[in-house]
């Protein structure tokens, strides 16, 4: 977000913050159901279409549970606020939008022929 002055640029955004006592899950069961989770949640489909963690994989892996205790979040949204007297100045002020967006997904160099684009992936590549 650019402003008239350099002091008032800013940028939009989303933030959160937790506080809570984190405790280690070292049940395998628990671990793994864990790493379900974030899997999903991050590309839903994937955890059924790759290799689960081995032994050694989940050993090498700390998962972590946090009770959250209390929490705080802060977003910044819309047009710059200006000095009163700024905006008489002859100077360009407003907001740049930024888009995170999916583009085309690259083939692994070694991935063997003939296996496609997983259904889930084309759904949200479009």
């Amino acid at each position: 977000m650019l402003a008239r002055s350099v002091f008032h640029h800013s940028m939009n955004y989303r933030s959160a913050t937790i506080f809570g006592r984190g405790q280690l899950i070292e049940d395998e069961a628990e671990k793994v159901a864990a790493l379900a989770v974030i899997t999903e949640h991050l590309l839903p489909g994937r955890g059924a279409d790759a290799r689960q963690p081995t032994a050694l994989e989940l050993n090498a892996t700390t998962v972590v549970e946090i009770l959250i205790e209390s929490a705080s979040a802060k977003v910044r949204t819309g047009a710059p606020s200006d000095d009163e007297e700024d905006y008489a100045l002859p100077i360009w002020a407003g907001v740049l939008p930024l888009r995170a967006q999916w583009l085309a997904a690259e083939p692994d160099a070694k991935l063997h022929d003939g296996i496609e684009l997983p259904m889930y992936l084309q759904n949200i590549l479009g």
